[in-house]
């Protein structure tokens, strides 16, 4: 009886533990979103009504892991006011002779501000295939939430740098991509 107990207990803590690691993905995945914990950008679906006059300057990155991929912003900076809507435009284009399908990864940084940092429209919300030799520019359409400037802790972010890494999803490794990051 006692063994049979301390088995179903046994049993039960070991299916508690497989079902939180199935669900610790898209848990992690929604504190990120909610918080900007590690930069992570947010999603809207409208702007603000309010423009303030306090301004950051947006800076853009691009990289590319393991893909054979050009891949560049088309302006270094832009100055914003907070609330304004910014449309930025990247460059990518495919150097191989075959197809790649590719996706961007994003943050933002100083990671404290990407709880305030949302994208009305994104070419990285998508897996898109680039055609062989094709290149092509990629709209980012985005404002700063004029909420930032009612947090103190962020009296000192000037510039945001808003960063996409594109990385091949056909034939992907991942971990030649953490090995990459790392």
């Amino acid at each position: 009886m006692r063994n049979a107990r301390m088995a179903s207990v046994l049993g039960l803590g070991g299916l508690a533990m497989l079902g939180l690691a199935f669900a610790s993905k898209p848990l992690y995945d929604t504190f990120c979103r909610v918080t900007g914990f590690g930069g992570t950008t947010q999603i809207a679906s409208q702007a603000p009504e309010a423009v303030l006059a306090r301004n950051v300057v947006v800076r853009f990155d691009a990289n590319v892991i393991d893909a054979p991929l050009v891949f560049r912003p088309l302006q270094t900076d832009l100055p914003l006011a907070l609330g304004a809507h910014g449309l930025a435009f990247y460059e990518v284009s495919n150097v191989s002779d075959q197809d790649v399908t590719a996706i961007a990864s994003y943050n933002v940084t100083p990671h404290k501000a990407g709880r305030y940092f949302n994208k009305l429209e994104c070419f990285c919300f998508q897996e898109d295939v680039i055609r062989a030799g094709e290149t092509r520019r990629l709209p980012v359409l985005f404002f700063v939430d004029p909420r930032m400037d009612e947090e103190r802790n962020l009296d000192d972010v000037r510039t945001i740098t808003l960063s996409y890494t594109f990385f091949q999803t056909d034939n992907f490794d991942p971990a030649a991509k953490t090995a990459a990051l790392n």
